[in-house]
């Protein structure tokens, strides 16, 4: 897949932020939205056999996340865009009480991340550009990737950072 320069404004006749976005539910739009930060957490988080995460894990899984914004895929630059802009906003009020929808698990399961991968997969199937989708699906498996190759050990995988990116690329449909 081909990647502009970062900073490169968009080519002549593309927008930095594509009406196609609208073709998603606010659901389906705040899922994709969503899911390579998500990623980044579950990634990041301590599971039985996988080395501990230190700062420069979450950078790196940031760092992927930012690059996104030199994608060749409307799709992925948008969901960038997005991204950035929500943590442009003001913060909403401090929710009270417990705070997780009814039913969820804590946002380091890995079990709903991969559940959430494979409904994502499904939107992409039936809503984008079958480039744009390969390229979003890529781009949130690169973004766990660069995170389990941020481990103290080096690029070296450990069977169960392993185990994980085969299963994200599953439920992404990517293998």
């Amino acid at each position: 897949m081909s990647h502009s320069l970062a900073g490169e404004p968009p080519a002549a006749g593309r927008r930095a932020a594509p009406l196609t976005t609208a073709v998603y539910s606010a659901a389906e739009w705040d899922l994709l939205t969503g899911l390579p930060g998500r990623v980044v957490v579950v990634a990041t988080a301590p599971a039985p056999g996988r080395p501990l995460r230190g700062v420069a894990a979450g950078l790196a899984g940031l760092e992927a996340v930012a690059a996104g914004r030199a994608f060749d895929s409307d799709l992925v630059r948008a969901v960038v865009a997005t991204i950035y802009a929500r943590h442009d906003e003001p913060a909403p009020p401090a929710r009270t009480g417990r705070g997780r929808r009814r039913g969820r698990s804590a946002p380091t399961d890995p079990a709903d991340l991969l559940a959430d991968c494979r409904t994502a997969a499904r939107v992409l199937r039936r809503r984008a550009d079958p480039a744009d989708s390969a390229a979003y699906r890529q781009w949130v498996q690169t973004v766990a990737a660069r995170v389990c190759r941020a481990a103290p050990g080096g690029p070296t995988l450990s069977p169960a950072d392993q185990h994980f990116l085969d299963r994200l690329g599953a439920a992404l449909g990517l293998r």
